[in-house]
């Protein structure tokens, strides 16, 4: 083997020894460091699903909300809301406000 064929041979190698490097260096920036890394997208894809299992649960309530308020109020629901939210009393009757802790 001449020195210009076993010159060749070691820059041959040392350009794929330097593509294989810089196109690991670029795959890890991309997978671990860049803003829109794997990581932060798994972590995004996490917190969207769980925003959407909370808009569920939130429509649900507000539809809830809005079939009580298309509908009139018994008499009994009225007395509830009075003595529970209002803190009001029938005539003779003592309430006992309960502390919590």
């Amino acid at each position: 083997m001449s020195v210009s064929s076993r010159i060749s041979d070691f820059l041959l190698r040392f350009k794929v020894v330097a593509a294989v490097l810089f196109v690991s260096l670029v795959l890890m920036w991309l997978l671990f460091f860049d803003s829109h890394s794997i990581v932060s997208r798994v972590q995004l894809h996490n917190e969207r699903s769980e925003l959407e299992v909370d808009n569920e649960e939130l429509r649900a309530k507000i539809k809830q909300l809005e079939d009580q308020l298309s509908r009139p109020l018994t008499p009994e629901e009225v007395e509830k809301l009075s003595r529970e939210e209002l803190g009001m009393s029938k005539d003779g009757e003592t309430v006992y406000p309960l502390v919590e802790k």
